[in-house]
């Protein structure tokens, strides 16, 4: 069993531990030969732990022993190279961290070793995680197990593009303008966004993006990313604003009642691609077939205050990270350094202005959801693009900047909303699409009720990229 245990999801993966008809010790043994041999084609993983094959052995005793600490125990789990995990490397991309190693976990990656998860290692991202794309001068490209001459996307690539490729079933992410929900389009996964403060995190690499970013699961199906989301989210007095997000267990439980949604197929006149258009509406059929009040309409809020702002909480983010860490400047790639330069010259009336926008808008969104439950929206503009490239230069046939592939993600950061990302139909090419339901602040346990109840009537976890089909 333990060869082809690598296709199970983590929930059945528990239930074998548990029955001993598999140990986690020979799970990791054949997720680790899988990894020697798929691994230098995707590329996601950038670290693997030298402790991970000790922890599955305690593991494998525990069970034995019926003293396992809980599902996830035995579980193999990866980490964004953004998150902090002892004795390992956290290099965040640049070659200005490459010798740094973590004396501390960070919270959600010390709750996990709490339950039991093995630590497998942890996963590629771009430099400093502000871009779509995942690769660095430190450990080049990381390839979509889709199809390797394209990008998974970023900056969770390295996590989303190894569950993919089942190199190993949960990893943590980060999402800091929809880098977990826009990858996860990319290779039919699923992804979760959390609300500010569901996932108390702490300490932490420098805060770029504020309170923006947020660690989220990574999973093949809705009850897996549930079963992470649970294991490392629920308040801590450290970290306040996990006080105000009264985070709840995740349900698989539908709701009672129908549910009201407004479905948004764009955002203003920025474009679209095609497939993705069809698959999230066809998306949409099957919320309205599940007997869910589904209404076709713009969003009922200006987003432009946020996206005005984007370009300058990244340059200023930037610009501190070297202030911090003198020498980093001389290691970054150059376009971190011009974006730096730019974050210095902002003044601190333009930074404040754009906090207080921020701050208006995330009222503006509270109010606007006592009109509906949910938000239904394409998680990414485009289809996967060239791997080397950063972002696509046109989408629909028309010229886009560096965000064009990101305008239905970055403004439900600013809000700090929860939003779960979920595959759909793919595109006629055969690459992947995924879409987004996004929900009240703090309500982060409805979407994995919704998302489960769609993952009934449109099953995506057996669908395999080529790449695992044919070395299976």
């Amino acid at each position: 069993m333990s060869e082809s245990s690598w296709r199970l999801p983590a929930t059945e993966l528990a239930h074998a531990f548990a029955r001993g008809e598999l140990t986690p010790r020979a799970h990791l043994q054949a997720l680790l030969a899988r990894i020697e041999r798929l691994d230098p084609h995707v590329n996601a993983l950038v670290h693997v732990s030298s402790d991970a094959v000790a922890a599955a052995e305690e593991s494998t005793t525990r069970h034995r022993q019926g003293k396992a600490s809980g599902p996830l125990d035995g579980i193999p789990v990866a980490v964004k190279d953004n998150i902090l995990v002892r004795g390992m490397p956290t290099t965040w991309g640049s070659r200005a961290f490459q010798n740094a190693v973590s004396e501390h976990d960070e919270l959600p990656v010390a709750r996990l070793r709490a339950a039991g998860a093995v630590v497998i290692g942890k996963t590629n991202v771009p430099e400093f995680t502000l871009e779509g794309s995942t690769t660095n001068a430190l450990f080049g490209v990381t390839r979509n197990p889709w199809d390797l001459r394209l990008t998974p996307g970023g900056s969770s690539g390295g996590s989303v593009a190894g569950v993919a490729a089942g190199l190993f079933p949960l990893a943590l992410g980060t999402d800091g303008g929809g880098s977990i929900r826009r990858p996860a389009s990319h290779n039919n996964v699923v992804g979760f966004k959390p609300s500010i403060g569901a996932v108390p995190r702490y300490p932490s690499l420098p805060q770029i993006l504020l309170d923006y970013e947020v660690v989220g699961p990574i999973a093949r199906c809705v009850a897996d990313a549930a079963l992470l989301y649970n294991a490392i989210a629920g308040k801590d007095p450290l970290d306040r604003s996990s006080l105000a997000a009264r985070a709840a267990p995740a349900t698989l439980r539908a709701p009672e009642h129908p549910l009201r949604m407004l479905y948004v197929p764009r955002i203003g006149d920025s474009p679209v691609d095609p497939d993705i258009d069809d698959s999230v509406a066809a998306a949409v059929d099957v919320l309205r077939a599940m007997g869910h009040d589904v209404v076709e309409d713009e969003l009922p809020f200006d987003v432009s205050p946020v996206t005005a702002f984007w370009p300058l909480l990244s340059q200023v983010g930037v610009a501190h990270v070297f202030a911090r860490h003198p020498g980093a400047e001389a290691l970054a790639q150059p376009r971190f350094v011009e974006m730096a330069q730019a974050g210095r010259a902002v003044s601190a009336e333009r930074y404040l202005a754009g906090i207080e926008a921020v701050r208006m808008f995330r009222q503006t969104v509270a109010a606007a959801f006592a009109h509906f439950d949910l938000i239904v929206m394409p998680s990414a503009a485009a289809l996967p693009w060239p791997a080397e490239a950063l972002y696509p230069d046109t989408i629909a046939g028309r010229e886009v900047g560096p965000r064009g592939h990101a305008v239905f993600t970055g403004w439900v950061n600013a809000c700090g909303h929860p939003a779960l990302a979920l595959p759909c139909a793919p595109a006629r090419n055969g690459m992947p699409i995924g879409f987004q339901l996004v929900g009240r602040y703090a309500e982060d346990a409805l979407l994995f009720a919704i998302g489960s109840q769609y993952e009934a009537r449109a099953p995506f976890a057996q669908r395999w990229p080529a790449l695992v089909e044919e070395e299976r």
